[in-house]
């Protein structure tokens, strides 16, 4: 069986999970052939992405290469194109996105489905609800192979209806949501009928987490975030909070790691507050790096406003380091009160304030404890071997005799 992995832009420093689930598949016999709608923008610090790129198909660099697909699809496929093209411009008309947009992803589909003529695959599973499920739709319409896609959030959730999510599950062999939040918001928008189409398949982790040494918390007061400096990650509240923090004359240093569009706005409140001496920010940094990162501190935090269910929080409990986040979408599934972190609600910089407070009042030996049982809840959820598995299964009865002719 040979499964085509549709994403956006692929290698990226934030789709490290893609990567994983894509070498889990593999070590389970399965071929995959990697595609990437546009090329990738930004470099890449990490090895293992740096190898996925070496592997991965660029579906165009220019408008040329999809006018060409166009007038290819004319002319070996033209009763298709039109019918493709109809269904994409009523797609158009109930989606946030212009008709040019849509005749792009019909395009897009069409250099797709030529070059599985080339190399022909079984199925094709997209990452994200957003263009590459629209590209696979359309590219089953023109003849290509089944779909599937994985809804992550939370930009999906928040433009559900102008995603036109709804078509796309209801062209779909399956849809998979990576928590059961996430299932929950694809069900309000599945057909009837599809709703045993909508599964959970958490994102996952390989050895080099769940297998990692890992060493005792030490009596440091280092907090580290990693995400994208965006709006959806929380940062201003997180720089309140540690205002408020230096302002009662707590000892502590909190590292950023990451980088993003907000950069510039998040630096200027880090000097407005004048937390230049606590707060630092590292950029974008390999896997390897945020594991130490991770290693270093006390604890996790992640304020976010918008999620899905951020693997940092996976590899961070792993790693056997409490997680302080928000109650948020998926993340409530995996950090239990003083189990194996603690959860404020999102926007509260006062709440997040006294939550860090807690953290670094605790006992070395309190977190210890707490960081284990996180690490025994990511191995029994998120080992992405057995996630792996599960979907694999799912490719499986999608490539069957009986589903190809459904």
């Amino acid at each position: 069986m040979r499964i085509a992995y549709l994403i956006n832009e692929y290698p990226k420093v934030s789709h490290s999970f893609v990567r994983r689930e894509i070498d889990a598949v593999e070590r389970l016999g399965v071929e995959v052939d990697i595609y990437s709608i546009r090329p990738w923008s930004t470099d890449l610090a990490d090895p293992a992405d740096k190898s996925h790129a070496d592997r991965t198909t660029v579906l165009y660099d220019t408008e040329s290469d999809l006018a060409a697909a166009m007038a290819a699809e004319a002319r070996g496929n033209a009763r298709r194109l039109r019918a493709t093209t109809s269904f994409a411009m009523r797609c158009a008309r109930g989606s946030e996105k212009s008709a040019a947009h849509w005749s792009a992803y019909v395009a897009e589909a069409a250099r797709l489905r030529q070059a599985f003529e080339a190399r022909p695959v079984d199925h094709v599973h997209a990452h994200f609800g957003t263009n590459p499920a629209a590209v696979a739709m359309l590219c089953r319409q023109l003849g290509g192979p089944s779909y599937s896609f994985t809804v992550h959030g939370p930009e999906e959730f928040d433009r559900q209806v102008g995603l036109t999510l709804g078509e796309k599950i209801a062209h779909a062999a399956f849809v998979v949501g990576i928590s059961s939040f996430g299932r929950s918001q694809l069900l309000r928008l599945a057909p009837p009928g599809r709703r045993d189409d909508i599964h959970v398949i958490h994102c996952g982790l390989d050895p080099t987490f769940l297998d990692a040494p890992t060493r005792p918390i030490a009596d440091s007061p280092t907090f580290v975030t990693v995400g994208r400096l965006s709006e959806q990650k929380g940062h201003w509240v997180l720089i309140d909070a540690a205002r408020q923090l230096r302002d009662r004359g707590v000892d502590f240093s909190l590292v950023l790691v990451g980088d993003g569009e907000l950069r510039p706005e998040v630096e200027a409140a880090i000097r407005d507050n004048d937390l230049d001496d606590v707060v630092h920010i590292t950029g974008w940094a390999s896997e390897a790096e945020v594991r130490e990162a991770l290693l270093d501190a006390r604890a996790l935090v992640l304020p976010s406003f918008a999620e899905g269910l951020p693997v940092v929080i996976m590899e961070a409990l792993a790693l056997q380091r409490p997680v302080v986040s928000t109650f948020v979408a998926g993340i409530p599934e995996l950090v239990k009160p003083d189990v194996c972190g603690w959860l404020v609600p999102a926007g509260d910089s006062d709440r997040l304030a006294t939550a860090m407070k807690d953290v670094l009042d605790a006992a070395p030996a309190t977190l210890d404890e707490m960081g284990r049982a996180g690490a025994a809840r990511v191995a029994a959820d998120h080992d992405v071997d057995i996630e792996a598995a599960r979907l694999v299964k799912l490719f499986e009865a999608a490539v069957t005799p009986a589903a190809k002719a459904a």
